[in-house]
C-alpha cells in the first residue's frame, strides 16, 4: 500500500503542479486574459478524459501483468520529452484563433507527461484491486482517488504560497520535470510490484470482479451530468473572479482547490457528504448567487460568497457521484465517464461559450443544471406532492436565471464576445448634455461619447481634460507635430487629442473593440491626426517594434478591474521606456476597484531612477465630462523640478519598504488588494 499511495500521491501532486505554472507562462503570449485559464482547464481536462480512456481500454482489454508491462515502457519513453517547456514561438502568432493556439502550445509542452500522470490513479486503484482481489472488502481503492485529490490540492495550494514567491518561471519548469523523473522510477517500481502480485496472464479478472454486472447507459449518464456540472460552474464561477479581479495563479487555484476538497471528502468516506445538510444548504446557495449576477459587491465578500457557494455545488454533485459508485470491477468504466463529463463542462465553458454566446450565459446555465440534477436525482425518493412542488420550483428558478440573462443583452445597441471579453454598447441620456454612448465591458466603463454635434468632440471619463492623461497630453510641446502611443483603445476617446500633422500609434489585442470604436463611435473618424492601428498584444508588438521615439505612450490596457500582470512587470516597463524620446512621459491607468497599484508603480519608478507622479481626479472635482480616475506618470527626477503648470500638483510615488518590484517570474496581487 505504501507504494501505491506514493505514486498516486506524487502524480497527482506534479499533474497540479504543472497547470498554474505552464499557465503562468503562456498567460503574456495571449493578451494575459482570464480566458487562457478557462482553455488550460479544457486542455487538462481533455488530457485526463484521454488518459482515463486509456486506462478503461488496458484494464478491459490487456492481462494484469501485461498492463504493467505496456505502461512501464511508455513511462519511460515519456523521458525522452523533458524538460518540460512552452516554445515561445506561439508568442502573438496565432490572434487570429488564441483558443485553439493554447490549446496547441500546451499540447507540445505538456502533453505527453500530463497524460500519462493522467493515467495513474485510476490505474493504480485498478492494480491495487487486482493485486488484493482476495480481500476487496478491506482493500478500499477508491480511497487512493481521495488520495490523489488531497495531493491535487496540496500541489495547487503550494503553488502561490511556496514556488511562484521562490522559483522564476524557467526554474520552475526545471524543477517540475526533475520530479517527473522521480515519479517514472516511483511509477515503474508499483508497476513491477503489481506484476508479480497480479493474477497470470491466463486469468482476466479475478471471479470476485468479473461477477458484478455493467451499469446501464442512464447510470452512465447521471454520472456525466454530476460531473460535467461542477466543471461548468467551477470555470465559470473562475472567469467571473480572474474578469473582475485580476487573471493570476491565486484566483485560479482557489476554486480548483475547493473543486478538488469537495472530491477529498466525498470520496474518502460518506459521512463527509452530509446529504440532508447539503440538500439543505443548496437552495440558499443558489439563491445567493442571484446577488452575484445581479450586482456587484466588495472583493472580499465576492471571493468568499463565490467559495461557499461553489463548496456546496460540488459537494452536492461529487457527493451523489460517491453514492452511486459501482464495484471495484467497473470503476474504470465511473472514472472514465466521469471525465467525459469534466471534459464536456470545460469545453462548454472555455470554447463553445465564446464561439457561440454574446454573453456569459454559462453560468446561469450551469446553475440550473446544478438544480434540475437534484430534481432528477430526488425525483424517486420523493411523494407525488413534493414532486411536483420540486418541478414548479425549478421552473420558477429557470425563469428567474433567465430574466437575469436577458439582462445581460437587453437595452444595448451591440453585444459582442469572443476570446477576449464580452463587449457591450449602450446608448443613455444625460440631463445636462443630451445623448450618450457607453463601451461596457462587465460593468466597466470602456470609453464613452456624446452624441450631440456641440458635445462629440470632448474627451470624456477617464480621459477628459482634468484627468492625468489629459493634463500630460496637454503639457507636451505644441509647436511641432507629436507622436503618441496608445495600448487600449477603448472606444478611442484619446484620439480627441490628435493635432493635424500628429500621428497617434494604438495597439489593440481584441479586434472586435476596433470594430465597436470605427462603427458606433466617431472620435476616430473625427480627429484630423493619423490613426495607425496595430492589433495584437501592445507589449509583445512594441517588443518587435523599432525604437518609435513616442513624445507620450499611454498604457490602459486592463479588461474591467482585471490587471494584464505582464504589461507592468519591470521587463514590459523597460520596453516602454524603450519607446520614448529622451523626455517623453510614460502614462499609466491604474484606476481599480479593487487593488492599489501604487506600490507596483513607485517600485518599478525607483528600479529605472524614474520619478513617478500620480494625478488623481476625485470624485468631488468632476466636471460634466470626467469621471473618478488615477493615473501615474513616469518622468525622468530632472523633469520634476520644471513642470509645466498642467502638471503642477501631482503626488510623488514613495516605494512601499519590503516590495518586490514585480517581474515576469514574479507578482503579488495578495500585497496590493484594498
Amino acid at each position: 500500500m505504501p507504494l501505491f499511495a506514493t505514486t498516486v500521491f506524487l502524480s497527482a501532486f506534479l499533474l497540479f503542479q504543472i497547470q498554474p505554472i505552464v499557465g503562468k507562462m503562456i498567460l503574456p503570449w495571449f493578451g494575459g486574459s482570464s480566458s487562457v485559464w478557462s482553455t488550460c482547464i479544457v486542455f487538462f481536462q481533455a488530457e485526463l478524459l484521454l488518459g482515463y480512456a486509456y486506462v478503461h481500454w488496458l484494464h478491459e482489454k490487456l492481462p494484469g501483468r501485461r498492463q504493467a508491462l505496456v505502461h512501464g515502457g511508455l513511462l519511460l519513453l515519456s523521458l525522452v520529452t523533458l524538460p518540460v517547456v512552452a516554445d515561445p514561438v506561439w508568442k502573438g502568432t496565432a490572434m487570429a484563433h488564441p483558443g485553439l493556439s493554447v490549446l496547441a502550445v500546451l499540447a507540445t509542452a505538456v502533453g505527453a507527461p500530463y497524460l500519462l500522470l493522467s493515467t495513474t490513479g485510476p490505474l493504480m486503484q485498478a492494480w491495487y484491486a487486482r493485486s488484493h482481489s482476495a480481500s476487496l472488502t478491506t482493500a478500499r481503492p477508491y480511497r487512493l482517488y481521495a488520495l490523489s485529490n488531497l495531493a491535487s490540492m496540496l500541489g495547487l495550494l503550494s503553488y502561490p504560497v511556496l514556488i511562484e514567491p521562490l522559483l522564476p518561471v524557467g526554474a520552475q519548469l526545471m524543477s517540475w520535470s526533475a520530479a517527473y523523473a522521480v515519479f517514472v522510477v516511483t511509477c515503474v517500481a508499483t508497476a513491477v510490484l503489481a506484476w508479480h502480485r497480479m493474477a497470470p496472464p491466463a486469468v482476466a479478472h479475478p471471479a470476485e470482479l468479473a461477477a458484478a454486472p455493467p451499469p446501464g447507459w442512464r447510470e452512465c449518464l447521471l454520472w456525466i451530468g454530476l460531473s460535467a456540472t461542477p466543471s461548468i460552474l467551477l470555470l465559470a464561477m473562475t472567469r467571473h473572479l480572474t474578469q473582475d479581479v485580476a487573471p493570476v495563479p491565486f484566483l485560479w487555484v482557489l476554486p480548483l482547490s475547493i473543486y478538488l476538497l469537495s472530491f477529498i471528502l466525498c470520496f474518502d468516506a460518506p459521512r463527509y457528504y452530509v446529504r440532508p445538510v447539503f440538500l439543505a444548504a443548496l437552495p440558499l446557495a443558489l439563491v445567493a448567487m442571484d446577488s452575484v449576477l445581479d450586482s456587484g459587491m466588495d472583493v472580499p465578500l465576492l471571493i468568499g460568497l463565490l467559495c461557499a457557494c461553489l463548496f456546496i455545488f460540488c459537494m452536492v454533485c461529487h457527493g451523489e457521484l460517491v453514492r452511486r459508485k459501482p464495484p471495484v470491477r467497473h470503476l474504470t468504466l465511473f472514472y472514465l465517464m466521469l471525465s467525459v463529463g469534466g471534459a464536456l463542462g470545460g469545453l462548454l465553458v472555455g470554447l463553445v461559450a465564446p464561439a457561440i454566446f454574446t454573453a456569459y450565459f454559462e453560468l446561469p446555465l450551469g446553475l440550473f443544471l446544478c438544480a434540475a440534477l437534484v430534481v432528477t436525482v430526488l425525483w424517486r425518493e420523493l411523494r407525488p406532492v413534493w414532486r411536483g412542488l420540486l418541478l414548479v420550483t425549478l421552473l420558477g428558478y429557470g425563469w428567474r436565471l433567465g430574466d437575469i440573462s436577458q439582462e445581460y443583452v437587453q437595452g444595448y445597441r451591440r453585444v459582442v464576445r469572443n476570446f477576449y471579453s464580452q463587449l457591450r454598447v449602450q446608448d443613455s441620456t444625460d440631463a445636462a448634455l443630451g445623448p450618450q454612448r457607453t463601451m461596457l465591458h462587465g460593468r466597466i466603463n470602456h470609453g464613452e461619447q456624446y452624441t450631440a454635434l456641440a458635445h462629440r468632440r470632448q474627451p470624456t471619463a477617464y480621459y477628459c481634460e482634468k484627468s492625468g492623461i489629459g493634463r500630460a497630453i496637454r503639457s507636451l510641446p505644441q509647436a511641432q507635430p507629436l507622436k503618441l502611443g496608445v495600448v487600449g483603445l477603448g472606444a478611442g476617446t484619446l484620439s480627441v487629442y490628435g493635432r493635424a500633422g500628429d500621428e497617434m500609434r494604438i495597439y489593440e489585442i481584441n479586434e472586435q473593440v476596433l470594430d465597436l470604436a470605427r462603427s458606433e463611435f466617431s472620435y476616430l473618424a473625427d480627429t484630423p491626426a493619423r490613426i495607425v492601428p496595430v492589433l495584437g498584444d501592445g507589449r509583445l508588438m512594441l517588443e518587435r517594434e523599432a525604437p518609435q521615439q513616442f513624445d507620450l505612450l499611454a498604457m490602459d490596457a486592463f479588461s474591467g478591474d482585471s490587471i494584464p500582470t505582464h504589461l507592468l512587470t519591470l521587463e514590459a516597463i523597460q520596453t516602454y521606456l524603450g519607446h520614448l524620446k529622451p523626455e517623453g512621459l510614460l502614462a499609466i491607468h491604474i484606476t481599480n476597484h479593487y487593488l492599489d497599484l501604487r506600490p507596483v508603480m513607485a517600485a518599478a519608478a525607483q528600479h529605472f531612477g524614474r520619478t513617478a507622479l500620480l494625478y488623481k481626479l476625485q470624485p468631488e472635482d468632476n466636471d460634466a465630462y470626467c469621471s473618478h480616475s488615477i493615473w501615474v506618470l513616469f518622468m525622468r527626477p530632472e523633469s520634476e523640478s520644471s513642470l509645466p503648470a498642467s502638471l503642477q500638483g501631482g503626488e510623488r510615488l514613495v516605494p512601499r519598504p519590503g516590495f518586490k518590484p514585480w517581474t515576469d517570474s514574479f507578482s503579488n496581487l495578495l500585497g496590493i488588494l484594498k
